[in-house]
């Protein structure tokens, strides 16, 4: 299975020196699961758009610096893309950005939160189990860095993960489009960089001082967990799509 990922975000200079880019970072979670994807990389930040939602077998949206109302002139086609994604039901995963451009391109609505930065490590409730998630915990914890949330659902969408902080952490649409508002792409040390960069000027030192209490005593997300569903999500998803082909192509 032959998975595109739509880079929407470049790292900051100070962090892409040390850590590697979002693409990369999720071939390396999702490579936990200890499945084999292929992957191809479009940058659609820089304007690199596929030509055809045909390219790959699933897609999936990165997070970025960007807030889906700044209306940037990549952001248009990327939403394009969303809705034919849908309408063909294509596997897609959103993440962060990627969860909230999803969001805008089927109906919802994004705002800068009134609730302020949600950094550090998050638990998020599993309100409804999915087909895709094997093991089911009660919660998850993953990386949070966000400033910006859903506050309207699309008609589409339903909730199957979320917090007090966040309500809509986890959506689903129909059977082929997912998506989450934290990082399960991110590691334990790119998480910490990020306090050490941003607190106590993009981050009031409050907001950051709760997230390093959050993942203190050893503290970590559920990465393999969550490298496992992403998995298992894309490889069901494309088995299903398989089938319907050739029982199509038979009849």
């Amino acid at each position: 299975m032959k998975i595109g990922i739509l880079e929407a975000g470049l790292l900051r200079d100070e962090m892409a020196a040390r850590f590697d880019p979002y693409p990369a970072m999720f071939e390396r979670f999702i490579g936990q699961s200890g499945r084999a994807f292929d992957y191809a990389t479009f940058s659609v930040v820089r304007g690199e758009m596929p030509e055809s939602i045909d390219l790959c077998d699933g897609w999936l949206i990165t997070g970025s610096r960007h807030g889906v109302y700044d209306d940037l002139p990549w952001m248009p086609p990327l939403e394009d893309f969303v809705r034919d994604l849908a309408a063909a039901e294509k596997p897609l995963i959103g993440v962060c950005f990627g969860h909230q451009i999803v969001a805008d391109a089927l109906g919802g609505k994004v705002v800068k939160s009134d609730k302020g930065w949600g950094v550090g490590l998050h638990r998020y409730r599993i309100d409804a189990p999915q087909d895709w998630m094997g093991e089911t915990p009660e919660s998850v914890g993953i990386y949070a860095f966000h400033q910006d949330q859903i506050v309207e659902l699309p008609p589409s969408a339903r909730v199957f993960a979320s917090s007090e902080f966040c309500p809509y952490a986890g959506l689903a649409y129909g059977d082929s489009i997912i998506s989450v508002q934290a990082h399960p792409e991110f590691e334990t040390a790119y998480e910490e960089a990020l306090l050490d960069a941003y607190g106590g000027g993009i981050l009031p030192t409050e907001v950051t001082a709760a997230a390093r209490a959050s993942m203190a005593g050893g503290r970590r997300a559920d990465t393999r967990l969550l490298a496992n569903w992403f998995a298992e999500f894309f490889g069901s998803r494309h088995a299903a799509t398989s089938t319907d082909t050739v029982r199509a192509a038979g009849s």
